[in-house]
């Protein structure tokens, strides 16, 4: 069956060139054959150059190129991509690791699958499309990580309903191709984690922040800490374990701190110096009469398009000032933004903004990111989207 041929405008395509996988809507001259979500299309330039294949989606991003060569992709090549995927995993020391079973799969375009995120957790992959030709392709996925894994493999869960385009005409519905079990209880770095992917945010748990709940542990031990936006708790229970003088969590769902007291309680600190509070970051922050001398603001994305920036910016501004006018002399703040469309600078020059307001002195001690499994391809700058700073302030 001929692929449906889309042409780009004069001068628009140097990006896809340097192998960007991103067709703006903006950028296409004509489309030769039918535009139907999800459909394989082939990406020309206006000189009649072949320049890639991928997913039409009906949005300001129309096509989502996972090849850049003439190909025609059948279940092997479905499956090499994953198994290219597991490969990279294997490399960087975590399909076979003992202290950490836990890590994610496939990150979109970081794995020449825009559109697709994959997460392991002991024996269930988890997965999540953000594009209708993604997620018509879940059965074959499944069924090439069942030969990639074997009898590793328990579950396969596809929870793509609240990821997908809301626009679109096709029903979704969230739901297990392989296995049946809802949670699992995972290890990250020897602490343990209850993971409940029907009914926890995202796939379940934020994988990404694995290097930096270590590295907050390295600096907890005999400091009073406050995690805040703590979700399931990762960060309180890496500080536990490093022998930090207390530790309060705190996050505005009643089920996040139920989770944060689950695995707080899973790692053996159920009667410790542990307290949690169902409440409002900034609320928090504002009346609290503790003074901490760590804390940690993980806050979720402020900003998830380009005409809400300005107001996340203000929004990170506050956050960050806040905390610096309440944190101990001495003490070490963790913050970070996951927000893709606000850019590192931006956030640094944000955060350098807070201090200036707060009229604290800070040095910076690291620049955060996340870790080697949430690949970031050279072509695709934009796929770095978590950042993060640990500051000293004075």
């Amino acid at each position: 069956m001929e692929r449906t041929k889309v042409v780009l405008k004069s001068g628009k395509d140097e990006a896809v060139k340097r192998q960007h996988p991103w067709v703006f809507s903006g950028a296409i001259k004509k489309t030769y054959g039918p535009t139907n979500e999800g459909d394989i299309v082939d990406v020309y330039n206006n000189k009649d150059m072949f320049l890639g294949c991928g997913h039409w989606q009906n949005g300001s991003i129309a096509v989502r190129i996972f090849s850049f060569d003439q190909v025609e992709p059948n279940y092997d090549f479905w499956k090499e991509k994953l198994q290219t995927a597991y490969n990279i995993r294997e490399a960087i020391g975590l399909t076979n690791n003992e202290s950490t079973n836990v890590y994610r799969l496939v990150f979109a375009e970081g794995d020449s699958l825009p559109g697709l995120v994959m997460d392991y957790y002991n024996g269930a992959v988890v997965f999540q499309a953000h594009s209708i030709g993604m997620y018509l392709l879940r059965n074959e996925f499944t069924k090439a990580l069942k030969e990639i894994y074997g009898d590793k493999l328990h579950t396969v869960y596809s929870k793509s309903k609240e990821s997908l385009p809301k626009s679109s005409d096709f029903d979704f519905e969230n739901e297990f191709l392989f296995g049946d079990k809802e949670s699992e209880i995972v290890l990250e770095n020897d602490n343990k984690f209850k993971v409940n992917w029907i009914s926890g945010q995202k796939t379940g748990f934020f994988i990404d922040q694995r290097f930096n709940r270590e590295l907050v542990g390295n600096y907890s031990k005999d400091r009073k800490v406050l995690n805040t936006f703590c979700y399931t708790g990762g960060f309180s229970v890496y500080s536990l374990q490093q022998g930090a003088k207390l530790v309060h969590s705190v996050d505005s769902s009643a089920k996040a701190i139920d989770l944060t007291d689950e695995n707080v309680e899973l790692n053996g600190f159920k009667d410790s110096n542990h307290k949690s509070f169902a409440i409002d970051t900034m609320s928090y922050l504002q009346e609290m009469e503790e003074e901490y001398d760590l804390i940690i603001l993980d806050p979720p994305a402020y900003a998830k398009h380009r005409d809400v920036r300005h107001k996340a910016v203000q929004g990170y501004k506050r956050l960050n000032a806040t905390a610096f006018k309440k944190i101990a002399k001495g003490g070490i703040l963790f913050t970070f933004s996951c927000s893709q469309v606000v850019d590192r600078r931006l956030f640094e020059s944000t955060v350098m903004s807070a201090a200036i307001q707060s009229g604290r002195r800070v040095k910076i001690l690291h620049h955060l990111s996340q870790p080697a499994d949430h690949l970031v391809s050279i072509y695709h700058p934009e796929g770095e989207y978590l950042k993060g700073l640990v500051v000293y302030v004075e």
